[in-house]
């Protein structure tokens, strides 16, 4: 019942990372600087640190009780993550969405997915499968299908485009983009690694000064998410200055609600992925990243579709998507058997 739970929670955090644009589709003032600022500002450090000093009896004292070398570690991957996210817009604007996100997410999973069994994470994750163990060996299998359905959502994105005609825009050079998204890939592993490696000893100097598991969960990228934190507070904050838009996060009071909603999307999508990495036990690492990949893309998908992206595109991109989509359904329940292996 435990690995059921693990599925559905960390399932529940991709779907709420793959809507987490769903508020900006409704802004009509705010730019993205204004909208992620206030999200990330709200979503990383609001919320988070709120439930961390309310919820956590000396939580201050439990993170000065802590080997500076494990905070130092978990706010250099979500740095990465931080750097990752300005890489990926960055690309967004160079070649396009659907290259993208594919070019990322073939980068993302399988080093998400296979380090945690090299690299043994803190705690409960020490105890993961090897890579050549049989769990290894389905969870490879399962990664394989996992990068096939990518490549599907990645071809099926294309024919969307070119279907209604559009055309991704693009500035600078083509090879630059490229890159930029690969180094994006490799960074978005930042959030589970920050997570996987230095969850153990800051959840247990919180536990031990009374708090609960879940409150003990959020003080870990509480603080370890600093830096990733930082990254996206001042690159938004860069362009106000650049652009002089500063105040339009005081006439737009709508919008500003929109955006702490994009920061609570993103707040719920880490919350509910790391509990699931702890429910899905010494594999979570591994597991865990997966699912939550998968149905990030999967929850991206049904709101384009909501949202009128896929209106009036019919045949071979359809029938793309819809194979991508049973492939990374499966993929992701052989990865969530995997789990039982070990």
């Amino acid at each position: 019942m435990q690995l059921i739970y693990g599925v559905i929670v960390c399932g529940l955090g991709g779907a709420c990372a793959g809507a987490l644009s769903w508020p900006m589709k409704l802004m009509r003032n705010f730019q993205f600087e204004q909208c992620w600022f206030t999200g990330m500002l709200f979503g990383l450090i609001l919320v988070p640190w709120t439930v961390t000093l309310c919820l956590c009896p000396h939580a201050l004292d439990a993170y000065r009780s802590l080997d500076v070398g494990i905070i130092i570690k978990s706010n250099l991957f979500s740095l990465a993550w931080g750097i990752g996210n300005v890489l990926l817009g960055l690309s967004l604007v160079r070649i396009g969405a659907s290259l993208s996100f594919g070019i990322l997410s073939g980068v993302g999973i399988p080093l998400g997915v296979i380090v945690p069994m090299i690299f043994k994470g803190s705690g409960k994750f020490q105890e993961a499968a090897d890579l050549n163990s049989r769990a290894g060996f389905v969870i490879l299998g399962a990664t394989a299908l996992m990068l096939v359905g990518v490549l599907l959502v990645a071809m099926a994105g294309f024919g969307r485009d070119n279907a209604l005609g559009k055309q991704a825009a693009r500035s600078g050079g083509f090879l630059g983009g490229l890159v930029m998204c690969m180094l994006s890939g490799f960074c978005s592993v930042g959030p589970s690694f920050a997570f996987l490696y230095s969850q153990a000893p800051i959840r247990s100097a919180m536990m031990e000064r009374g708090a609960g598991e879940w409150p003990a969960s959020i003080a870990v990228w509480a603080m370890g998410m600093l830096l990733g934190a930082l990254v996206n507070l001042v690159y938004p904050a860069i362009l106000m200055t650049k652009r002089r838009s500063w105040v339009a996060l005081a006439e737009s009071p709508k919008e500003i609600i929109l955006a702490v909603l994009l920061g609570l999307n993103l707040f719920l999508a880490f919350a509910f992925w790391f509990s699931g990495m702890l429910l899905l036990g010494p594999m979570g690492g591994s597991v865990g990243f997966g699912i939550y990949f998968v149905l990030q893309i999967l929850g991206a998908q049904v709101l384009g579709i909501i949202s009128g992206e896929w209106r009036g595109v019919h045949g071979k991109p359809v029938k793309q998507m819809a194979a991508a989509v049973v492939i990374l359904v499966v993929a992701a329940g052989v990865m969530a058997y995997a789990s039982t292996l070990t």
